[in-house]
């Protein structure tokens, strides 16, 4: 037989990896639950023609998509937003808004595995459902910018690059573009940075093949206004137009909250980021890391149509997205990673047979009180049980021998400085607790 390996885009979890990504797990639901959001989670398989209808049939290539044993055709979900939008859509008539949820779990697409990009890969998504106005897009935006800074990060560790599809979509009607060619006119504002000069005229044509307005005048258009870096930018462009100028205090609105907020220093206004799917409808952001590779970190943005698509009521939505690939990259380029320290609490070194029942049954009180406790299985001489206790990465040794058990006492041992103190057996649950708290020096005068 030969031998066995992960499939490409694929990846296994030795447990100092598992730590690891429970780490993430642990940031990203710790600052969903202090915005107040609530976790739910999807299935992994669902009907294809749930990501078709969101996404059109051009993302079956990107799927593991198959036809099960009753003849029904899946696929395992690459994104989780649409099994959110049939969720949300199902009981939303019932459910007090707005709608807080957040869901972290695993994702696949199947497309060449490279650097940042993988075929299966976890993802926290955020979404804020019920609130048409931009105090909602700036709470999502918030939460994501905490779920960076949570890890220690700084706001010069990233940016979030702002941008409104609305505001595009009443600047293209100025350049004379039908409402039916704005999304076309935006997948090629969206190649702006990376396409070549000519590549980009030739995709403005076939976007704008046979209607008025001018490829080479909305491509100029385009660029002049993707070149707004500031809202007083944004200002001047809107100037004696009413309805951009109406969207401006949306903006205002937008940016006030984020600034009362202290997030300042890690904003900006990129009126090139549009965000390629065509579901987004206002507020778009995505987060990059600074310096390096300036890779991205996240994504997101305003959504108001995506629910009543896949057949639930009119529903304004904004959320987000972030993968875990490239976050760990940038924790581990800026040395945020915690070391591996996945060990106990404390070491149970239990001397001889005559001590094991009463250790035994400490043991079991400690672990129901919430301290992860360990011990040696077999029998054996204490320095060779203190090393596996330092091995297991306990920081603290139980120890339990004919003494101490006819004293009706434990002994607590640091293996950080060798200290030690005696605990009464009536005593060691609360004791121990004070010892996971402040060290050893709870027990020591």
């Amino acid at each position: 037989m030969s031998e066995a390996r992960t499939l490409p885009g694929f990846r296994e979890f030795y447990p100092e990896d598992r730590a690891i990504i429970g780490h993430i797990f642990d940031v990203w639901r710790g600052a969903c639950r202090r915005h107040g959001f609530h976790e739910w989670e999807p299935p992994v398989l669902e009907p294809l023609e749930l990501f078709t209808e969101k996404s059109g049939e051009e993302i079956v290539r990107q799927l593991f998509n198959f036809e099960d044993k009753g003849g029904r055709k899946v696929s395992l979900r690459p994104e989780m937003t649409p099994s959110l939008a049939r969720m949300v859509g199902a009981r939303a008539n019932g459910m007090p808004k707005p709608i807080r949820w957040f869901a972290i779990g695993e994702n696949y697409r199947y497309e060449k595995p490279q650097k940042g990009r993988l075929r299966a890969f976890y993802q926290l998504n955020a979404d804020l459902l019920g609130e048409p106005g931009p105090a909602a897009d700036a709470e999502i935006i918030a939460l994501c910018a905490e779920c960076l800074l949570g890890f220690g990060l700084t706001q010069s560790d990233f940016r979030i690059r702002i941008s409104d599809r609305t505001l595009w979509f009443r600047h293209l009607a100025r350049l004379g573009v039908p409402e039916d060619r704005a999304g076309l006119v935006l997948a090629v504002v969206d190649k702006l940075e990376r396409g070549s000069p000519d590549d980009l005229a030739k995709a403005m044509a076939v976007a704008l093949a046979g209607v008025d307005a001018d490829p080479a005048v909305v491509l100029r258009g385009a660029r002049e206004f993707a070149a707004a870096g500031s809202f007083e930018g944004l200002s001047r462009l809107a100037a004696g137009d009413a309805s951009m100028e109406a969207r401006l205090a949306d903006w205002k609105q937008l940016l006030d909250a984020l600034h009362a907020m202290g997030l300042s220093e890690c904003l900006a206004v990129d009126l090139t980021i549009v965000r390629g799917l065509a579901y987004y409808t206002g507020f778009v952001f995505e987060a990059f890391e600074t310096g390096g590779e300036a890779r991205a970190l996240a994504g997101g943005g305003r959504y108001d149509s995506l629910v009543a698509r896949l057949g639930g009521p009119d529903l304004p939505a904004v959320g987000f997205g972030m993968g875990d690939v490239t976050l760990r990259d940038l924790l581990e380029l800026r040395g945020r990673l915690p070391a591996y320290a996945d060990g106990p609490d404390f070491y149970a070194i239990i001397l001889g047979e005559d001590a094991r029942s009463v250790a035994l049954e400490d043991v079991a009180r400690l672990r129901r009180a919430g301290l992860r406790v360990e011990y040696n299985l077999r029998d054996g001489k204490f320095g060779k049980l203190a090393q596996s206790a330092e091995a297991a990465g306990a920081k603290y040794g139980i120890v339990y021998g004919g003494q101490e058990v006819a004293r009706g006492v434990a002994k607590v041992r640091s293996f950080a400085d060798r200290r030690e103190a005696e605990v009464a057996r009536t005593d060691l649950v609360p004791a121990l607790l004070a010892v996971r708290q402040e060290g050893i020096g709870a027990l020591i005068p």
